[in-house]
């Protein structure tokens, strides 16, 4: 027999089969039990009443306890009419006014009664008003008019079908009078309740739609918060734990002659502290004898490619192929300048491939990595056909993975027949912790959080419009020094029409200025033919051009040490991140490089704020921060696809202490007792084969 809560939401009382269709298509609701799991976005304080004089416009919603002393109605223009209520207390008088449903309010409200009164305050023409308040008659049991009343999210459907706010409201209040503590059984472990002072599943249940007072409001939400990040948190070490016994991992335990060739004779400069200890916890992991499924995570020109070469003459020298994937042909294509550079006089083979190469020189490639003659192949997608065929890869690399689908990933994994290669996935976008956590809860991590000795601070500086001319003499003055200079317009995808014309604007604009054949302008946007676009940028790598004029399509790839400015226009259009990423293109040399971020006068408070926080810091996960925070985890790259901003209470920006405190006891939790076999987790287990009832067979993930 199907239980009330899992019963259809059309049987419910008040519901009916019109309204339950509403709430399956509008809100995804098909059960009583989902409604109970809509939770309320805000609560409207009804537990302190306020005086008519004390009461501004400025507060968003105030509760009054007076008198009404008259009702009017009046007429105005074709006929209209409002009725007009004046409400009194013992600091002063407010009229009261409705201009829809009059007939059924002014036969409901009676003069010389107390009433209490909830809504808006406006004025106008000195005179303080309350347009469509919501009332009922006064009850000397205080406590009646004392608490905090939910506001769920609506639609303009469920609103002309009675369930806004006030429908949903009686709804919830109605099954939660049918409901028993049995219906919603514990599902953390009793420690961690005693330990965090926490109310049980079904009060929490009861207060998040109905608390009574602030401090009841906090408990349940915190509660609940620490439930949604517990949980998530100890699926994602489960799995984590689970692969690492499935997937046992090829042992790379050998540092042979290449790995100390490359290091002892080759290596152009000293590895910091960062990176010595990043290739420790990657070689920790290569001999472990389990699969690594590692994150990368480093700034913009701290040293990841230096440290995946490394990782990858591991693999070498015992008997493996290592392969570098890159989401497009310019980054995949700098992996492969830097690596080969960094190779020279080693003997190691490195070989590139992408979408571009075809024939026989494709052909060549798949048949020498095929026979083992290729030691790394660095590419794009082009590494994950079929008809790559590797003769025993052992480790795969994915840079900025992010941009590649779980799929795409995966196919990485087959590519050897008898166990799955080790994994390093890389990112030069810095993710908060507490994002961390969440996207990559079931990685191991490490961090560079270093930067090579000698490389100078960039200088940030942020300058209007007006500041043009002493801009152009800047870049003269840095040109004449033999420096390149990036002149960046933002992408905006609904209108690359707009954003050419800007970009051809820009380029006009400077053409009067840096006139040819003294000097030489290259222009770069993704609308170009790659060849086309190839040619430029090796014409201003070369050096043959001064200022380059692109739009973010030279967001990544393009490594030129003797550019040292980087002038973004429009720069209130582009997000943190994409700031910092275009800021790290600069700053590769040994000269002072300096971010010039131009932008008009009318700035909103947000892109004020960014712009600020570019110029105060250099720190990529300081930004990441600061992004995460005004932006919110939905509009993080990657994080929208996962889910992660699906909590329904939880706020990673926020609430950092609950989600530090939930991994802390999952972790503990899944060391402690990874089977969840103890008859003190058995809650957690019963309750995640609830949400999951194939959660026993979970096996690998990325």
């Amino acid at each position: 027999m199907v239980s009330f809560l899992e019963s259809d939401i059309e049987f419910l009382k008040g519901v009916g089969p019109l309204r339950g269709q509403a709430l399956r298509k509008e809100l995804g609701v098909a059960t009583p039990r989902d409604l109970l799991l809509m939770y309320p976005f805000r609560y409207i304080d009804k537990t302190k009443f306020q005086t008519i004089s004390s009461a501004h416009p400025d507060n968003d919603i105030v509760l009054l306890k007076g008198r009404i002393i008259s009702l009017e109605k009046i007429r105005g223009k074709g006929n209209k009419a409002r009725l007009s209520v004046i409400f009194k207390d013992e600091s002063g008088f407010i009229e009261l006014l409705w201009f829809q449903g009059i007939k059924w309010v002014e036969e409901s409200l009676k003069e010389n009664v107390d009433y209490v009164i909830f809504g808006r305050i406006t004025v106008f023409g000195g005179r303080k008003s309350m347009s469509h308040p919501e009332y009922e008659e006064f009850n000397k049991d205080l406590e009646m008019h004392k608490f905090l009343e939910p506001v769920y999210s609506s639609t303009e459907k469920l609103d002309k079908l009675g369930l806004d706010s006030k429908g949903r409201r009686k709804l919830i209040k109605a099954i939660l009078e049918k409901i028993s503590v049995q219906d919603f059984g514990e599902n953390l472990p009793a420690y961690i309740m005693e330990k965090l002072n926490f109310p049980s599943r079904f009060e929490s249940i009861q207060w998040v739609h109905f608390p009574k007072d602030e401090a009841q409001k906090l408990l349940t939400h915190n509660r609940i918060k620490f439930e949604e990040f517990f949980f998530l948190q100890i699926k994602m070490l489960l799995h984590k734990n689970k692969r690492k016994q499935l997937l046992k991992g090829i042992v790379l335990s050998t540092i042979g002659e290449n790995f100390n060739t490359f290091f002892k004779d080759i290596m152009p400069f000293e590895l910091t502290n960062a990176q010595k200890r990043v290739i420790k916890e990657i070689r920790s992991d290569l001999r472990a004898g389990f699969q690594m499924n590692r994150l990368l995570q480093g700034d913009v020109g701290s040293g990841k490619t230096v440290v995946a070469l490394m990782t990858m003459l591991i693999a070498i020298d015992n008997g493996f192929q290592a392969c570098l994937m890159a989401p497009t042909e310019i980054l995949a294509s700098q992996h492969m300048k830097s690596i080969d550079s960094l190779l020279v006089g080693s003997g190691v083979k490195a070989a590139f491939l992408s979408g571009s190469i075809k024939g026989k020189k494709r052909e060549a490639i798949l048949n020498m990595l095929a026979d083992g003659q290729i030691d790394i192949l660095i590419g794009t997608h082009a590494l994950i056909e079929d008809k790559v065929q590797f003769k025993n890869l052992g480790l795969s690399i994915i840079d900025e993975q992010h941009r590649f689908g779980v799929a795409q990933r995966s196919k990485l994994w087959k590519k050897n027949d008898t166990l799955a290669p080790h994994i390093l996935v890389m990112t030069a976008t810095p993710i908060p912790r507490t994002l961390a956590m969440s996207v990559y809860g079931d990685l191991d991590v490490s961090v560079i959080d270093e930067l090579p000795p000698g490389r100078k601070e960039i200088k940030t500086i942020h300058k209007f419009e007006n500041h043009r001319p002493q801009l152009i003499q800047f870049m003269h003055a840095e040109i004449e020094k033999g420096r390149q200079i990036y002149v960046v317009f933002p992408l905006i995808e609904e209108s690359e029409k707009l954003d050419l014309q800007n970009l051809q604007l820009g380029y006009e604009l400077l053409l009067p200025h840096f006139p040819p054949p003294k000097f030489q302008i290259s222009v770069v946007h993704g609308r170009m033919k790659s060849q086309a676009k190839e040619f430029e940028m090796e014409r201003f790598v070369q050096g043959k051009t001064n200022i380059m004029v692109a739009t973010t399509v030279i967001e990544v790839g393009v490594n030129v040490p003797n550019a040292s400015v980087m002038i973004i226009e429009n720069s209130e259009r582009f997000g943190l991140s994409q700031l910092h990423q275009l800021r790290g293109r600069v700053g590769r040399g040994a000269e002072q490089s300096y971010c010039i971020l131009m932008s008009g006068n009318k700035l909103s408070a947000e892109a004020k704020e960014r712009l600020k926080t570019m110029v105060a810091t250099n720190n990529g996960f300081e930004i990441a921060e600061a992004d995460l925070r005004l932006r919110g985890p939905g509009e993080i790259d990657g994080t929208r696809q996962s889910g992660i901003a699906d909590f329904k209470l939880l706020n990673l920006v926020k609430d950092s202490q609950i989600i530090t405190t939930a991994r802390h006891f999952a972790e503990i939790i899944v060391e402690k007792d990874p089977g969840l076999d103890h008859l003190e987790h058995m809650r957690v287990k019963n309750y995640l084969i609830l949400l999951d009832p194939k959660f026993k067979d979970w096996g690998r993930i990325s």
